[in-house]
């Protein structure tokens, strides 16, 4: 299957006549919402494959011609219904290989080159065999009144059910039936506004600290300025609640306990310390082991550390246990990979991650 040459310079030259003809004398608005008929001449280009094919009977390229019955649906699409005869003959021995077209396509008019238009759509053949294709092109459609236009148009036809590309070169007359709508008149200008009367000169009241807000209003002078303000001129905050970060407890749990022990104890203290002074602070409890022994029995381990450690928290420091959460993580979170003894230390740990509401100024 090759690609028709002739087919494609005439495409490509199509939409060059948009500057070498005379301009059209209908725009694209003139023909929406319009029925359209058209007749045209055709020149059909079977595939190469078909003819030099005992199966399409050597169809050679030679005429047709068809009708076509369209819609301008809005200032650039329209939808058409054709039907063309192709009076095609064997070149072997001049039998004939004609047949007939029908489809419908879809058309585009550019909106930059109205005249100009792309074409697609679905068409059966049953000349010499019965297939279905599908059909791209491009056209150009010059007017010469609001009902009369002059058409060329190339397309190819890319088989669907049978592997062929054929091509056609229509040329053609266009009717459009009825006229276009009428156009509404400009509506007059407005009478032009009484020059206002002139306001007395008063000088500009002062903003130090250009923050929109007049010295003599600015309750906060020197604010930054990409702060924003009241109508007082002072900074407006804004408080929500935000990750402090992962906080390390250095506890260290004697073997097989799960019993903080009284050296222990200072980081929990600070911790208890600071959601007492930020109440609306929350905390996570993360109890993690060494990968040593069982790794189900670490679990366990990890999760009945982090439980007393949160258990410190609510009983002598009063923190709410909604604010709480403990979980043990066991061996699959370790901090260093390795069987080492100084990866086995880093690992057995409690850490807590600890969100607070903070106060932040709201930006311009």
């Amino acid at each position: 299957m090759k690609l028709n040459k002739t087919f494609l310079a005439v495409a490509a030259a199509l939409p060059l006549l948009s500057s070498a003809v005379v301009a059209d004398t209908v725009s694209s608005a003139d023909l929406k919402e319009r029925v359209f008929g058209s007749v045209f001449g055709e020149y059909y280009m079977p595939d190469t494959d078909k003819t030099e094919s005992a199966a399409w009977n050597y169809m050679e390229k030679d005429w047709g011609y068809g009708v076509e019955l369209g819609y301008y649906l809005t200032e650039n699409w329209a939808l058409r219904a054709e039907f063309a005869k192709l009076d095609l003959k064997s070149k072997l021995d001049g039998s004939d290989a004609d047949g007939n077209r029908i489809g419908i396509d879809a058309m585009y008019h550019l909106p930059s080159m109205s005249s100009v238009y792309l074409v697609g759509g679905l068409k059966r053949f049953d000349a010499v065999q019965n297939t279905t294709a599908l059909n791209l092109g491009v056209g150009y459609k010059h007017f010469f009144n609001q009902n009369f236009a002059l058409f060329a148009e190339a397309n190819r036809y890319q088989g669907i059910d049978e592997s062929y590309g054929d091509a056609g070169i229509k040329l053609g007359m266009t009717y459009v039936f009825g006229t276009a709508a009428a156009k509404a008149a400009p509506a007059p200008a407005p009478a032009p506004a009484p020059a206002p009367a002139p306001v007395p000169v008063q000088a500009a009241p002062v903003d130090s600290d250009a923050d929109g807000v007049v010295d003599s209003m600015d309750r906060c002078a020197d604010t930054p300025a990409i702060h924003k303000v009241d109508a007082t001129g002072c900074t407006i905050y804004e408080e929500k609640m935000a990750g402090v970060g992962d906080i390390d407890i250095e506890v260290r749990f004697p073997f097989d306990s799960a019993v903080v022990p009284q050296s222990q104890r200072s980081d929990v203290e600070n911790l208890g310390a600071f959601m007492q002074r930020f109440t609306e602070s929350t905390v996570m409890i993360e109890g993690h082991a060494s990968n040593t022994g069982n790794p189900a029995y670490n679990m366990r381990l990890s999760e009945r550390r982090a439980n007393a450690v949160a258990d410190m928290l609510k009983q002598e420091f009063n923190i709410a246990a909604s604010r709480i959460t403990a979980v043990g993580y066991g061996v699959t979170r370790p901090r260093v990979e390795g069987n080492t003894a100084e990866a086995h230390a880093a690992n057995q740990r409690i850490e807590a991650k600890v969100t607070a509401k903070i106060k932040e100024p709201v930006l311009r």
